[in-house]
Order: C-alpha cells, then structure tokens, then sequence
C-alpha cells in the first residue's frame, strides 16, 4: 500500500494574511485557527494574538515584509522565538524583553524588515496588551450582553 501523500491526501495548511498600510491592524483572542502567516506593513502597527488553544499544536510561521512598520506578537509565557531567518535591511530588530526561550511551540519569523521592529510580549504583559484595546472593551461589553466570558484578555477561556 502506497503511503505516500499525493495532492489529495496531503493536509492543507492555510495562510492567514495580515496587511496595514498606514493603519492599525489588531487580530485578538480567536481569531484564527492557521499555523501559517503572512504580514505586510508598510508605516503601519500589526497585533497578532497567537495564544488561542485554536492554534493547532507545533511550530508557528510568520513571513513579515515590514518597510517603517511594527509588529507585535502576544504568545505564551514558554513560547520559543526564532528569528535567524529574518533580513534586516537600515534599522531593524526584535525586541523581547525577557529574552528567554522555553520549551513551548516555537514561532519562527521569516522575511525582510527594512526600518521596522517586531515587539515579542509574553505571558502577564500580553494580556495587559491585549486588555488595553478598544477589542477588549468591546469584547467584554458582547461577554455582559450574552452572560459569557471576554476571551481576548485570556483565550483559553472557552465561550
């Protein structure tokens, strides 16, 4: 018996694609279920949550092309950042506080970052980020409404 997967039998991995043009894009709480992104930000602010169980389990991969632009990412307090791949071009760094890699799902980011920053927060500071949002209140306000839980401060809540 072949076991070998062919066009048919092989998972698909989707790609969520994430764009800001002079703008502010925030994805909090459960907004997607891929492994798989692309970010492009030209002079613009992209937040993307990665802490929701809806994540499937193993490595998380992030393309950026930033040009003036930011990135922050919100992950668990144990995630492990890789980011040996990305391609600075002027100004251009990743900024993570706490620096210290556990043993959780690992990120690894890709792509070219000319004049641009990925911010990494973990654990307690990114609930505070994503608590300090106009989402935040929203969601919290739709969670009163319904007599549910506001997942985007912590999305393990399930609804």
């Amino acid at each position: 018996m072949n076991t070998t997967p062919t066009a048919e039998t092989a998972p698909t991995v989707e790609t969520a694609r994430v764009q800001a043009h002079y703008e502010t894009v925030k994805k909090l709480g459960h907004w997607t279920a891929d492994r798989r992104f692309e970010v492009r930000a030209r002079r613009g602010m992209v937040v993307l949550d990665l802490r929701s169980p809806r994540i499937p389990d193993g490595d998380i991969e992030i393309e950026v092309d930033l040009d003036h632009a930011m990135v922050k990412l919100l992950v668990p307090q144990d995630a492990r950042i890789d980011h040996w791949d990305l391609r600075y071009t002027g100004r251009g760094r990743v900024k993570d506080w706490t620096g210290e890699n556990g043993g959780g799902r690992t990120v690894r980011l890709t792509g070219d970052v000319r004049h641009g920053e990925i911010r990494v927060h973990r654990g307690g500071v990114a609930t505070l980020s994503a608590m300090f949002s106009r989402e935040f209140v929203q969601d919290a306000r739709r969670a009163r409404r319904e007599g549910t839980t506001p997942t985007i401060a912590d999305p393990s809540y399930e609804d």
